[in-house]
């Protein structure tokens, strides 16, 4: 079996990639491991291990601090660096799957995203992950792009303190009012779930371009928050507010779910609906009873 390099392989998604993809080709590589933003140790890696594939998930992605003070580091990691990985991967004729976001979308149009919608991003975040995509895609047409939304998993995202889940739960535990957006919709999405659905796409061998992998459904984010909790007894003080109210630094797309498409062409089974899938979670990390 050919090798699969894993960049940012003890992250949220990178820890259920690496659960996930095949073991005996498998070279999971951490930020200690692999720093992406120095180009000599990219092409040192890539020729130490010769793999076949590239899976890419490391990113900078503290959006708010991005919009305000971190713009210069967010373009250094999420498009610099892609650059420089997927030219890298050209190169040698490795093939290169990078993991991109909603964030590319505004969020103005009526119907849920397919791959060949036009980008308008709202953020510095978002501009710096729409750069990586067309760098990855602009050094070798068979280079993979893998867009998804509202990450979280068991490992938990060392660059935000963990993830929405976990944080949800810890406010409730602080018993304190819990404000909440209501209008940013998406289709939050389990990192054990995307994982499997990247193996199942990797092993397709798949036409290079853009590919969206999210769970199924949609939902506000204060209507996962409220679901959070109702699956775990929980009665806390929620409120709805809005974007205008909270006041985050970056904007956000209103509604950016996206319609995965290309992998189900080729086979690759859709992601649980994502009520199914948050409940898997708590059950994994202990919230609820197995």
């Amino acid at each position: 079996m050919e090798p699969i390099l894993l960049v940012g392989a003890s992250g949220q998604l990178g820890t259920d990639l690496r659960r996930t993809l095949p073991q005996a080709a498998l070279i999971p590589l951490t930020r200690t491991d692999l720093d992406i933003t120095d180009p000599g140790a990219v092409e040192r890696a890539l020729t130490a291990h010769a793999p076949r594939w590239v899976v890419n998930t490391a990113a900078f992605h503290r959006v708010d601090d991005i919009e305000t003070k971190d713009a210069r580091q967010a373009f250094a990691v999420n498009a610099v660096a892609v650059d420089d990985l997927a030219r890298a991967c050209a190169r040698r004729g490795t093939r290169l799957l990078h993991l991109s976001t909603d964030y590319v979308f505004g969020g103005g149009l009526p119907g849920p995203y397919a791959e060949d919608a036009q980008p308008a991003p709202l953020s510095v975040y978002g501009v710096s992950k729409l750069a990586g995509e067309l760098l990855a895609r602009q050094a070798s047409p068979r280079h993979v792009v893998v867009r998804s939304s509202g990450l979280y998993g068991v490992a938990g995202s060392a660059g935000k303190g963990g993830n929405f889940v976990e944080t949800m739960l810890r406010l409730d535990g602080e018993g304190k009012p819990i404000r909440v957006v209501d209008d940013q919709v998406l289709s939050p999405t389990y990192t054990a779930d995307l994982a499997e659905a990247i193996a199942a796409l990797l092993a397709t061998d798949p036409p290079g371009g853009v590919y969206h992998l999210t769970n199924a459904g949609e939902c506000s984010w204060f209507e996962f928050a409220r679901h959070v909790f109702t699956l775990c007894g929980r009665t806390p003080k929620l409120v709805a507010t809005t974007s205008a109210e909270y006041g985050a630094p970056a904007r956000r797309p209103v509604r950016s779910v996206l319609r995965n498409t290309r992998a189900a062409a080729l086979g690759v089974r859709p992601l649980p609906p994502w009520p199914q899938a948050l409940e898997a979670y708590l059950r994994a990390k202990g919230h609820i009873a197995r």
